[in-house]
């Protein structure tokens, strides 16, 4: 019955999307896909086979990014952002999460249902719905997919709950320009059977030296959240009406914490909220 779902989940969104050619005009949607229904890390491999390259599981001070610099554009500055920021992105593998979320009672029902029918079989965004989801603590894992010269081109963030092992996310974390933008964006890819969710961050930084990281909603092309399916030997993708921001500080007290917050259209569906300690 479950493969039947997915296919029709791919359906769903191929009747959404246009057909796209990733090794032409489209190539800034290539992404990884999974080749089982179950995600896992199983798509690492791949990822780092297409660039000549290999898996890094052994680097205890990897970062989402190599360096927060592979940003810089106009509107935005690594250099003007906090160290305890930066430091997270190029250093993530040293930082401990911890990790609170609340939905809005509209929305919990809907993101019950894909965590439980979708996101927890499938090990991939298996968003927590209940606070006691994480009580006991997320474990992450920073994998990085290097290149044949043995340069970063990606990391995997893989993130587990602590109590049962499970898989809660596991993303690809790049920077990628978009058709004519003029700098890049924070690039993160979640593999899928057949497909994938991608989501293009507008990078800022603010007065105080946080980041402030945002999909909005707009034309095809530009920043904001993509699903991405293969069907029928083609390649389809649709914007989802789905935007996030993200806000990196640190508190009065010194403390790196993060406010994430995710939109269907213009409604808010769920917060999250991130406690970073440095290892």
């Amino acid at each position: 019955m479950t493969p039947l779902v997915d296919l029709g989940t791919r359906k769903f969104w191929r009747s959404l999307g246009r057909p796209v050619d990733l090794a032409g005009a489209h190539a800034w949607l290539r992404a990884p896909t999974s080749t089982s229904a179950v995600v896992r890390d199983g798509w690492l491999a791949a990822e780092a086979a297409l660039h000549g390259g290999r898996v890094d599981e052994d680097s205890p001070d990897a970062g989402l990014l190599a360096s927060m610099a592979e940003l810089d554009g106009p509107g935005f500055r690594a250099a003007d952002l906090l160290p305890q920021v930066r430091d997270f992105y190029e250093h993530t593998a040293q930082w401990h999460v911890e990790v609170w979320s609340a939905w809005a009672p509209w929305a919990w029902p809907g993101g019950e249902l894909i965590s439980r029918f979708f996101g927890k079989r499938v090990e991939q965004l298996a968003l927590p719905t209940r606070p006691l989801d994480v009580a006991k603590g997320m474990d992450s894992r920073i994998s990085v997919i290097r290149d044949a010269a043995g340069d970063q081109v990606a990391a995997g963030w893989l993130r587990t709950l602590r109590a049962t092992g499970d898989y809660v996310f596991s993303g690809c974390y790049s920077q990628r320009t978009l058709p004519g933008a003029q700098r890049p964006s924070v690039h993160v890819a979640f593999p899928l059977e057949s497909g994938n969710v991608q989501v293009f961050l507008k990078p800022s930084v603010l007065r105080d030296g946080s980041l402030w990281l945002e999909s909005p909603g707009g034309r095809f092309g530009g920043d904001g959240a993509y699903v991405v399916v293969e069907d029928g030997g083609r390649t389809y993708a649709s914007r989802a009406p789905v935007h996030e921001t993200f806000h990196v500080y640190v508190d009065d007290r010194g403390v790196l914490r993060t406010d994430h917050v995710l939109r269907m259209g213009r409604a808010t569906a769920m917060r999250l909220h991130y406690k970073l300690e440095r290892i």
